[in-house]
């Protein structure tokens, strides 16, 4: 499908109003397969794409900056058909959720984040130095740094057929999902997808950009884009064992908080809720998608 002057792959089912996921690191459509199906069976068209760089999507050499991803996500609404989609993402999916609706009101009927934070929630949780409860968001997104190296990250990544993909899957998780049937799966079709051509560079080139910006004018111009409160409302679900995005980091994002949001926490599940813990998950998704706009269902 055509969307922003590149094309990007989707996977699609049920009918009614549209629901967007958005994937997250070395993911792709199919870590969404279990919402594909709870979503399409409650009513809602579900569409699920690789994001610019991954999967079968088109692979450009530029184009990973927050602007132009945000204009993917409007793009796709847009060549989709509809005038608006509650958007749901995993972690830089979230961030990129929350960045449309920003820059793109009039498009986002809703913002759903699992394992994520708000940009500048985000930002600033990194920049600071202090220990809370003996951890900070900057050491546990030590990746980060180490990503911003040229050529190495990329060989690091792919070597070993991604076995480091599987070993940041087990890192990030809760203490159960790596022992439930369905790990060993999702960790070999995670490896696969990283070894398509493209995808390794891709990928870190969002986690490039997020850091470089900071110290270059455009980082200052999209602070002050995304740094009001979005109009839609927000659900945040999140683990209360994730190691990426630790939950005080999520927390952090309520200032921009559109009306009735909700913020949800999961027992036992660490920085992929909608895989780890999919019942749950949906259950929450279903409540807030079904009252979202309208004040039912959801507290402020």
């Amino acid at each position: 499908m055509s969307a922003n002057g590149i094309r990007l792959h989707v996977a699609e089912a049920g009918t009614g109003p549209l629901v967007l996921l958005l994937h997250g690191f070395a993911e792709f459509w199919w870590a969404w397969r279990h919402q594909l199906v709870s979503l399409s069976d409650a009513g809602f068209r579900v569409v699920a794409a690789d994001l610019r760089g991954y999967g079968d999507s088109d692979k450009p050499p530029r184009g990973y900056d927050a602007w132009t991803l945000a204009g993917d996500v409007a793009g796709l609404v847009r060549a989709l058909g509809e005038r608006r989609a509650h958007l749901v993402g995993h972690a830089w999916g979230g961030m990129l959720a929350w960045t449309a609706a920003a820059l793109h009101p009039r498009l986002v009927a809703s913002v759903s984040v699992l394992g994520g934070a708000h940009p500048l929630a985000f930002r600033s949780a990194v920049g600071r130095t202090a220990l809370r409860r003996g951890r900070s968001q900057t050491r546990a997104m030590g990746h980060l740094f180490r990503f911003q190296l040229p050529m190495l990250p990329e060989r690091r990544l792919v070597a070993d057929d991604a076995a480091l993909v599987e070993t940041l899957l087990r890192a990030w998780s809760g203490p159960e999902w790596p022992r439930a049937d369905d790990f060993a799966e999702t960790a070999r079709r995670f490896r696969h997808a990283m070894l398509v051509p493209g995808v390794a560079h891709s990928a870190l080139e969002y986690y490039r950009w997020a850091f470089r910006a900071q110290f270059r004018g455009e980082g200052r111009r999209f602070a002050d884009a995304v740094g009001t409160r979005v109009a839609a409302p927000v659900l945040q679900i999140h683990g209360e064992a994730d190691t990426c995005v630790l939950p005080e980091t999520a927390r952090e994002s309520a200032p921009w908080h559109g009306p009735y949001s909700r913020f949800e926490t999961l027992s036992g599940v660490g920085h992929f809720p909608h895989l780890e813990d999919p019942a749950r998950t949906d259950k929450v998704l279903l409540e807030f998608l079904g009252g979202a706009g309208t004040g039912a269902d959801a507290r402020a």
